[in-house]
């Protein structure tokens, strides 16, 4: 018998906490339908909770997270009620940046992974109207984003002048040994897939550079290629990031699998969310060797915070991801099965366009966030009981 799961929920702040919550409620009929004891623990977090505490997150946080077999984040970032930006701590870090960057550099989670897929029935809101643009059968690629370094190393400062601040820098960090094990993986998942992309068929890596200008970029190039050396049977290109972003939505079909540095695949990806339907669809994945946290990519939407209204589905598909990541590395079919029905669930819902938030069907018909989440735990339920 599998010992009970140990899974860490982060909830963090605004819509965080109200997508959170349906995600839990997916994540506990998944575990019952296979029969799976599992400790839950819910942490508090983020900007709220900083003004409140004088810090991000409890003491012990780390070490649960650390000890966890499963992660899953909400959203963390709340305004400064005495600035005009986000809570800031006293080290000058986003009052959330222990769940989330600290999580990702102390687990080495270095391989942040977003699949973006079109489902059907998904529509998408081109000037103001909701409309079908895409072929949902040619949006189906993966990006694999190195994790721990790049930009967001913390390298750097400013400069002062007679009391002004006058100069800022921010060193860009890249290493042979983690973008050797970021290009691994991408190649690695690639083959897992084996699907290739939707136009050609190919199984095909990309790695997104700037290698006409920076160093940084040639050398992830040059490892890019040393590594698809060892996978003959997967073609290998580069792209420029700047041209990239046209590409991504002239021809999203060409691509597979995708891969980048830290930076570049934090905002090529938010561009990419508009492929699938918007943030509201779009989950990350921080995936290190021996620890996963799970998250939607949409913010914590202040603004729509505590209105039951922010669209719950990213997360139920982080909950899809987490559980067949887990699943895997158990060998337990059961738990694999339950997050593809997890997954099979939303595309039944948002074909029939009934049971969906604003961002999908628009103010008039829109269901509550809560309502969407009960919808998907029916469903899922029901193609459980009639799995094969």
């Amino acid at each position: 018998m599998n010992k009970p799961l140990d899974i860490v929920l982060l909830p963090g702040d605004g819509i965080g906490i109200e997508v959170c919550r349906e995600g839990q409620k997916v994540l506990q009929a998944a575990l019952a339908a296979v029969d799976m004891e599992a400790r839950i623990e819910s942490i508090p977090c983020g900007g709220q909770y900083y003004l409140e505490h004088g810090q991000d997150w409890p003491d012990g946080a780390q070490e649960r997270c650390s000890a966890a077999d499963i992660i899953f984040l909400g959203a963390v970032g709340w305004p400064d009620p005495e600035g005009s930006g986000p809570v800031t701590m006293a080290n000058g870090k986003m009052a959330g940046y222990s769940p989330v960057i600290g999580n990702r550099r102390v687990l080495e989670l270095y391989a942040n992974v977003r699949p973006v897929k079109l489902y059907p029935g998904v529509l998408h809101k081109i000037h103001g109207e909701h409309v079908q643009v895409w072929d949902p059968a040619k949006v189906d690629m993966v990006f694999v984003r190195e994790n721990t370094e790049g930009l967001y190393t913390g390298i750097g400062g400013r400069m002062a002048n007679q009391g002004a601040d006058v100069v800022a820098t921010d060193t860009r960090l890249v290493t042979r040994a983690n973008s050797e094990r970021v290009i691994r993986f991408a190649f690695e998942a690639c083959r897992a897939r084996n699907k290739g992309a939707p136009g050609d068929g190919k199984l095909r890596v990309t790695a997104l550079v700037k290698d006409n200008v920076l160093e940084g970029c040639r050398l992830f190039r040059d490892i890019f290629f040393e590594i698809a050396a060892d996978y003959p049977e997967i073609e290998a290109e580069t792209a420029i990031i700047d041209a990239f972003t046209q590409w991504l939505v002239q021809r999203p079909e060409w691509y597979d699998v995708i891969v980048t540095t830290n930076m570049f695949g934090d905002i090529v990806t938010d561009l990419a969310s508009v492929l699938q339907g918007g943030m509201g669809m779009a989950v990350g994945c921080n995936v290190g060797a021996k620890n996963a946290m799970f998250e939607p990519i949409h913010g914590s939407a202040p603004k729509h915070a505590g209105k039951d209204r922010a669209n719950p589905l990213a997360m139920v598909l982080t909950i899809k991801e987490g559980l067949d990541w887990q699943g895997k590395r158990m060998g337990n079919t059961e738990l694999q099965q339950a997050a593809t029905l997890i997954e099979a669930a939303v595309v039944e819902l948002l074909q029939e366009r009934k049971t969906l938030t604003y961002d999908q069907v628009g103010e008039e018909a829109a269901a509550t966030t809560s309502q969407v989440g009960d919808a998907v735990v029916s469903k899922f339920k029901a193609l459980w009981e009639r799995r094969s």
